[in-house]
């Protein structure tokens, strides 16, 4: 973050994962905790993910945009269907990224289908968000 800001850099958009949220209730929100008392592998995970995010969003004057994605799928990826909740079709990340270079405001979206795992009204309302888009073949 720091050549980011040395280099003028307004904004910065950061890759992150929509399947680190502590265990709760409902779909998992933007301000929902990480599940930083997970163990083993996963405690890692979520470790790097904390450290991630906290980096770009707390380095001033840069405006850092974290997307949280899900599980991806489609082509050129692992899975052609959603392997499991959260998930995301390849195109539809890809436009997510696209549009929060664009417009997106500083902060933390999530970026899955709306299948109930997370909770995807705030990229809705201030990315424009759509998750059934996708590119023509």
């Amino acid at each position: 973050m720091n050549a980011s800001r040395a280099a003028g850099a307004r904004r910065v958009i950061a890759q992150s994962i929509a399947f680190a949220y502590a265990p709760g209730a409902g779909p998992r929100h933007e301000s929902d905790p990480l599940d930083l008392a997970a163990e083993g592998v996963r405690a890692l995970t979520v470790a790097g993910v904390a450290a991630l995010e906290k980096a770009v969003l707390g380095t001033p004057p840069v405006g850092g945009i974290v997307l949280r994605y899900g599980f991806f799928y489609g082509p050129g990826t692992w899975n052609e269907a959603a392997p499991r909740p959260p998930a995301i079709h390849i195109d539809a990340a890809a436009h997510a990224a696209l549009l929060a270079l664009e417009r997106g405001s500083a902060g933390v979206y999530n970026i899955a289908e709306d299948d109930g795992a997370v909770s995807i009204a705030k990229a809705r309302a201030e990315l424009g968000f759509d998750p059934a888009m996708r590119l023509d073949a």
